[in-house]
Formats: structure tokens, sequence, C-alpha cells
């Protein structure tokens, strides 16, 4: 673990580490928006928290990682929603700031999901909406 994410890690004893995206170009993109004030919302698939990664919790402050692990930003979840993917609303897809339209979320999440494990618009998705707490960059 890199030294700066161990004296995170002393700060915010709690938290989870995360990356946004599933590449390095989407994760800068994201980790952009984010610092920008545009993207204030995320979301992933229920099955992903099942087997790997930590089940957000609100009021849990979390570090989200670089690409290559080093720690960006420290983020407060604030509001939690359990639906199906077919349930998200335009409201919660433009809270994630990649998108004009909740149309344009659909396609590029559908997209998102496909490449990594699977897609049907039935399937369980856990939308996290968050406040900045710490730009690290």
């Amino acid at each position: 673990m890199p030294r700066e994410l161990k004296a995170l890690k002393l700060r915010y004893p709690t938290a989870a580490t995360f990356k946004f995206g599933d590449s390095a170009a989407l994760c800068q993109t994201l980790l952009s928006l984010v610092r920008a004030g545009k993207k204030v919302a995320t979301c992933g698939a229920l099955r992903d928290y099942e087997s790997d990664e930590a089940m957000p919790e609100i009021g849990r402050q979390d570090i989200a990682l670089n690409w290559d692990d080093t720690p960006a930003l420290v983020i407060e979840t604030v509001e939690l929603i359990q639906c199906r993917f077919d349930q998200v609303t335009e409201a919660m897809a433009l809270a994630e700031g990649e998108d004009e339209s909740l149309e344009d979320w659909r396609e590029g999440h559908a997209r998102y999901f496909e490449r990594n494990g699977g897609y049907s618009p039935e399937m369980q998705i856990v939308w996290e909406r968050f406040r900045l707490i710490e730009d690290l960059g």
C-alpha cells in the first residue's frame, strides 16, 4: 500500500477504496467530473458488492483511487437507493454527471455493465449520492 494511502487510512479508518470506471481513461474522466462538481452520484451492480466490493454506507467516507492506485478523492455517501436498472430516474442518471439524458445514461451504462459481468434491464443496482470531502489531486 502506497505511503500516502496508509496516511489517509489513518485519517479515514473505515474508508473503503475504489476506482471509478473500468479503464484509465474513464477513471480520469469521472474523477474530473467529480472535481468539477458535475458528478455527485455513481452506481454499481449489486452483484459486484455481494462478491468483492465494499457496499457503500450512508455517512462513510471512502477513498477514490486514480487508475495507478494512488489516492485521488475522499467522498462521503449521503444517499443510497437499491433498484432495478430500468427504474433509475432521470434525476438519478443526471446526478452521475456523465450524460445529457436518461436515454444516454441507459445506453452508456448498459454497455459498461455488459463489459463487466453482464447487463439486464431488470438487474439490481446500488445508486449512491455522495459529496466531495477532500480533493487529493
